[in-house]
């Protein structure tokens, strides 16, 4: 059978007689093209979400354009964003991964911040990572002879990659272009790497070290392909052991090179795991101090996640931003499913060991899978969380791999059925996709939604308590303004049930006590937040503002002179600058009748506040009520110097 002349011209699919199209690479490529970018069409009209903030619009590196690209290049991927030495290594070792902050930064020399063209090109870039699968996944069927599994099993096993709603989040969210970037440049290295090893001619050595040197620049954990390239040539190319050192020698160089800029730049501290919950999910909380798990519950609670993984891969539902405590809840070794999660590993190694050469397919995606999910496992370093969708997008290539041959296995026997199959998948798929892309749209969309998922997860409350603060304190409504800040209330008190010592939620606590006028509370928060971080500066400043606000509204509203007082002089020791803070105190001590202190305060206004009408009219009013109607007049025509309509208002 020639490629492309085929007599039978149903669109249908036929066992025995594909369509001439189907055997056309080109029309395959143009159908996975397409069908990935109608995928994340809808994602052009969100605007950023979670992690976004940190590689973009509060990153300096990112806003200053290109003139920010020396600064990724020679600092961590987070101090952009903490803007402070120490800060961007919350995890452990750091993280260097400078490629796809770079182009961050150059869409926003040109365009500013325009969320648009970043979604555009994520969509852009995930398209062109389904056509380098495809032909990475025809190169692994070049030697089959078996035309029907050859185009089967890489046209479907892609179109299940690109539907998959597990990887919404890499592209949906625009900071995981770091995972599309390391995904893509690796896969294309293997495939030059090939090239080379069919046409020996060197060119295809160089661009296999450029793509595996990006691959790397854009995300740590393609150093996996290390062993996926053996992988490849020993299980499709039976190819000697003694030719490995060549084939390889592109990928050795570039890891050198990479871990010694590495090395320059972050130095070889690989750090342990820090002891704080939320950048390390195996520690918990005794006697009000971080204590790390056992040998038993951390083993347990990291063999739950990976049988979540492969939940997730099978039935994708319900999908979540965040995975951390107690989202994934502590294990151990009396729970079935540890127990089911383990087993099914251990039945999944030894398959794939068995079968190394007689169900290369399998076994090769079971490999795949394994390999590449081990570096963000936490079996080899702590990752800082528990899990995430997006540690699977480059181990769901090995299992995209396994269920398209599947279907061809399926469709040997019933053709029917395997094709009923594969539409139904991609069309379920497609539908969690798009929807999940929704989910997406913002902080507060994305936060306020997933925290019905995980809600048991300390961050998840604490990030969706944060967005209803922030739009509550926008919301005109006064009805829904306060419904907002009560159920924000109700996730923060959670959170901090999860986790004490959790100090930002005790800081949101504090703003949303604050902004429903609880200003006890709101103290109490603040200084518990101050209790786990002394020079926690939102809190100290936040504390100051309350105990301000606190004094005014205790003089004002409730005429408590003495209330009014201790918390304005609390106010005062904190923020002695503070021009409101001075003013409150001079009108609460020139109302009280302590006009010498009020005359003190009102001085010290004006010399905060020179060219403030109000802060002379004020101390010209003091001067009179002590009896220096001289020093009065004085000050209120100073005033009426700065604003002759002064005395008109009321």
């Amino acid at each position: 059978m020639k490629k492309g002349k085929v007599k039978n011209k149903t669109f249908l699919f036929s066992l025995n007689k594909l369509p001439g199209w189907f055997y056309s690479h080109k029309i395959n490529r143009i159908i996975i093209f397409i069908i990935s970018f109608l995928l994340y069409s809808n994602t052009l009209f969100n605007d950023y979400a979670q992690d976004d903030a940190i590689v973009i619009t509060d990153n300096m590196f990112t806003k200053q354009g290109i003139k920010g690209i020396p600064g990724f290049l020679v600092n961590d991927t987070f101090y952009g964003f903490f803007k402070k030495k120490g800060k961007a290594k919350l995890v452990s070792g750091g993280r260097y991964r400078p490629l796809s902050p770079i182009t961050f930064a150059i869409e926003w020399q040109f365009f500013g911040r325009n969320p648009a063209i970043s979604h555009f090109i994520n969509i852009l870039l995930y398209a062109m990572l389904a056509i380098i699968l495809y032909k990475f996944l025809v190169l692994l069927f070049l030697n089959v002879q078996n035309d029907k599994l050859k185009y089967i099993v890489p046209f479907f096993s892609t179109l299940i990659f690109i539907a998959h709603p597990v990887h919404t989040e890499v592209v949906a969210n625009i900071k995981g272009r770091d995972e599309i970037f390391a995904l893509l440049f690796s896969l294309a290295a293997v495939i030059f790497s090939v090239k080379w090893y069919l046409k020996k001619e060197m060119k295809f050595q160089v661009y296999g070290f450029l793509m595996f040197l990006l691959a790397l620049f854009s995300k740590e954990n393609s150093i996996t392909f290390l062993a996926i390239v053996p992988l490849v040539f020993m299980m499709f190319y039976q190819d000697r052991k003694k030719s490995y050192f060549h084939i390889l020698s592109p990928f050795i160089l570039a890891t050198v090179l990479f871990l010694f800029v590495r090395f320059l730049v972050l130095g070889f501290d690989f750090g342990s795991a820090p002891m704080e919950m939320m950048n390390n999910p195996f520690v918990k909380i005794a006697g009000n101090k971080y204590i790390p798990f056992s040998f038993g519950e951390k083993a347990a609670t990291i063999i739950y996640t990976l049988g979540k993984y492969i939940q997730l891969l099978v039935f994708p539902h319900p999908l979540t931003n965040d995975y951390y405590p107690r989202h994934i809840p502590i294990m151990n070794f009396t729970n079935w499913k540890v127990i089911l999660s383990f087993f099914l590993y251990i039945v999944m190694i030894f398959y794939a060991v068995k079968n190394f050469k007689r169900e290369k397919i399998i076994s090769f995606g079971i490999l795949f899978y394994l390999i590449t999910l081990s570096i963000v496992s936490n079996i080899v370093f702590p990752v800082g969380t528990n899990m995430s969708e997006r540690f699977l997008f480059m181990p769901s290539v090995g299992f995209s791999l396994i269920f398209g041959y599947l279907l061809y296995l399926i469709s040997v026997k019933n053709r029917n059925l395997s094709y009923v199959l594969l539409i139904t998948i991609l069309i379920l798929y497609s539908i969690k996709t798009i929807s999940r892309n929704f989910v997406w749209k913002d902080d507060f969309t994305l936060f306020t939604t997933d925290v019905k998922v995980s809600g048991n997860s300390a961050k998840a409350l604490n990030a969706a308590a944060g967005s209803l603060v922030d739009a509550g304190y926008k919301e005109k409504n006064t009805l829904k303004r306060e419904k907002m800040f009560k159920q924000a209330k109700s996730y923060l008190e959670k959170a901090l049930i999860i986790h004490p010592n959790y100090k930002n939620a005790w800081l949101i606590l504090g703003n949303t006590n604050y902004f429903l006028k609880n200003y006890d509370e709101a103290i109490k928060d603040y200084k518990q937040a101050l209790e786990f971080d002394p020079l926690y500066q939102d809190a100290k400043k936040n504390l100051a503002i309350t105990y301000r606000d606190a004094g005014k509204y205790y003089g004002e509203k409730k005429n408590d002179l003495i209330n009014a007082l201790k918390y304005l002089n609390e106010a005062y020791k904190m923020s002695p600058e503070d021009y409101e803070t001075v003013r409150l105190l001079g009108v609460a001590y020139a109302v009280s009748g302590d006009f010498n202190k009020a005359i003190l305060y009102f001085t010290k206004a004006i010399k905060l506040e020179p060219d403030n009408a109000g802060a002379y009219k004020n101390l010209g009013n003091a001067y009179f009520n002590s009896g220096n109607p001289e020093k009065g007049r004085y000050y209120h025509n100073k005033a009426k110097e700065l604003n002759p309509e002064i005395f008109n208002k009321k």
